[in-house]
């Protein structure tokens, strides 16, 4: 009787790649329905407030604008430039606040195999970039519908905008979320100072709008160049901005890294109950 010879295929990297890839995508599915039943639970109105909370200070906030304003100096209309100026910063204050003990509450998670700390800061972060861009649409289109607001001049370029600021919040909400994990005092002074840092933002001003000694300076900050980028995609022509994707997109890679290391060493102070 002849023998017959078995061999077995040996998955390779890109085998390999595709099914940790699939796994990470149930892991992370997982922990944004875990996510959102924590948060909101499963009565009342539940994952309408994902969107809910940001929609309402938009709005509130565009009418105080509108009221109290009427139109800039640049001749740009009071609520669509709060429209674009308060979603992004929501935005940045919902993620960044997201990181804070995030590593701690979710502790009893690492028992879980394929679960680690970083999944649950990204799913934090998903779920705001997700809600927040919800809210925009839902104050933008009825708006839109009765003439309030124009079209948007270029809707990648608004996307790209508002990727980079989810980015750039995520990658300090990295450095936030290891920090106060090895640092319990550190969380008293993230408020404050977000606080006092909200004008160099661009939530109040355009970049083209300052000197041009103020402009080189300011043009450095990351969250400014998002906002610029956002806003001109909204406006296009209406307004002059001044952004530089690149630059924005090394920021983040250096702010993420530098996040990383401090998870890296906030892993050790994490207590598990």
């Amino acid at each position: 009787m002849a023998e017959t010879s078995v061999y077995l295929r040996r998955p390779n990297a890109i085998d390999d790649f595709f099914a940790r890839l699939r796994v990470q995508g149930r892991v992370l599915h997982a922990l944004v329905l875990r996510e959102m039943l924590t948060r909101f639970g499963r009565e009342n109105l539940g994952f309408f407030w994902l969107m809910g909370e940001p929609l309402l200070l938009t709005i509130g906030v565009m009418i105080l604008w509108s009221v109290g304003k009427g139109e800039a100096s640049t001749h740009v209309d009071a609520v669509p430039f709060a429209l674009t100026g308060y979603t992004l910063i929501t935005l940045w204050r919902h993620i960044v606040s997201r990181g804070i003990h995030c590593f701690r509450s979710n502790a009893g998670l690492m028992y879980h195999r394929n679960v680690n700390y970083i999944d649950t800061l990204c799913v934090r972060a998903l779920l705001e970039i997700g809600g927040t861009g919800l809210s925009f649409l839902t104050a933008y289109t009825p708006l839109f519908l009765f003439n309030v607001l124009e079209p948007i001049d270029d809707p990648l370029l608004l996307i790209g905008g508002w990727l980079l600021m989810g980015w750039v919040s995520f990658g300090v909400a990295l450095i936030l979320a290891g920090i106060t994990e090895i640092y319990d005092l550190a969380e008293r002074f993230i408020q404050p100072i977000m606080y006092i840092t909200l004008p160099g933002t661009g939530l109040f001003f355009m970049i083209a709008w300052l000197p041009d000694s103020t402009r080189r300076i300011i043009s450095y900050v990351p969250l400014i160049n998002a906002m610029e980028m956002f806003r001109d995609g909204f406006f296009g022509h209406k307004l002059e901005a001044y952004w530089d994707g690149l630059y924005t997109v090394k920021c983040c890679i250096v702010l993420t890294a530098i996040g990383l290391l401090c998870v890296r060493k906030a892993r050790k102070f994490v207590h598990f109950d």
